[in-house]
């Protein structure tokens, strides 16, 4: 029994994935943020921490390894208990415990389990396919400087023109007023001829319609039967996600690809990060979409996750 997948399956959907006799395995929101020495952005993620004060069994995970693996609760719950002593005795013994995808476990000084997440994944499904990235350093307020510089150093001067003569404002403004008063009166012109020849075309055309219509009225004795499309509509709020592509035309080519393999493929829309996501198919109980995600693994894609979300 793989115990890390499925505790992995647990952290996208919950804050606290308890192993009973073992500890819980709990998720933070962290905000997107950036390395000021690198200048690195990193998106929001779930941060991993390990609590191993919290052992008391709230069924979740037992319940979630019967439904997949079609066996009773307690066959479940007794499998975890099984795997559980295994991990202490190698704890003891010195080993470190590595959990795919969650991180590694080892015992410290004083007895205590010491948990060190992995990096390698996020678990904030907000997040899915968003990467962190760097950008070069902005150097605008040198810019600045260098401006405040050349201006300290080359004032400008503005000195008065002096004019012996202004009465030739006054023309310019009889002038102004009498090019527009022409200019109006021709606009005024020019806008009423042309609604007077608009509204002469649109009559002639409308009597020029109303003769083709009287001409091309005709009774059609045997008519077309009427064409009936069968047209399969997928509903439920449990998808399986294929991928997320920043380009619509990249996520339609993944529809149509996963339709030529059988796949019930379509597109779910955008998410609020912008991507377009595609989907496997999308089912009405999670137990339904749980069991076509582990088949999915394991015939055909590792990275494939279950995205619980009411379209509208």
């Amino acid at each position: 029994m793989q115990l890390d997948t499925y505790i992995s399956d647990l952290l996208y959907r919950y804050d606290c994935v308890t192993v009973p006799e073992f500890g819980a395995f709990l998720t933070r929101r962290v905000s997107a943020k950036i390395h000021e020495t690198t200048h690195t952005f990193y998106p929001p993620k779930k941060a991993l921490s390990f609590n191993e004060q919290l052992q008391q069994n709230d069924g979740l995970l037992a319940n979630y390894i019967a439904e997949v693996e079609k066996i009773p609760y307690a066959t479940a719950l007794s499998q975890v208990s099984k795997q559980i002593k295994s991990i202490k005795s190698y704890l003891v013994e010195g080993e470190t415990i590595q959990f795919k995808n969650i991180g590694e476990l080892v015992l410290n000084a004083d007895g205590k389990i010491q948990f060190d997440p992995s990096s390698h994944i996020n678990y904030l499904t907000d997040s899915f396919g968003l990467s962190h990235f760097s950008s070069t350093d902005v150097t605008r307020e040198v810019y600045k400087e260098t401006v405040e510089v050349i201006e300290e150093t080359a004032p400008i001067a503005l000195t008065p023109e002096k004019r012996s003569n202004r009465n030739w404002f006054k023309y310019a403004a009889a002038a102004v007023v009498l090019l527009g008063l022409g200019g109006f009166g021709a606009a005024t012109y020019y806008n009423n001829t042309i609604e007077n020849h608009n509204q002469l075309a649109q009559e002639q055309a409308n009597e020029q319609l109303d003769a083709k219509v009287q001409e091309a009225t005709f009774i059609i004795s045997n008519p077309l039967p009427a064409a009936t499309l069968s047209v399969e509509k997928q509903s439920g709020n449990y998808h399986i996600v294929a991928g997320a592509f920043r380009v619509e035309e990249n996520s339609e080519k993944k529809v149509k690809q996963l339709r030529e393999q059988g796949f019930k493929a379509r597109q779910i829309g955008a998410n609020r990060y912008g991507l377009h996501e595609v989907v496997y198919g999308s089912f009405e109980t999670r137990a339904e979409a749980q069991s076509e995600l582990f088949k999915i693994r394991r015939e055909h894609n590792r990275d494939a996750w279950l995205l619980i979300k009411t379209l509208k």
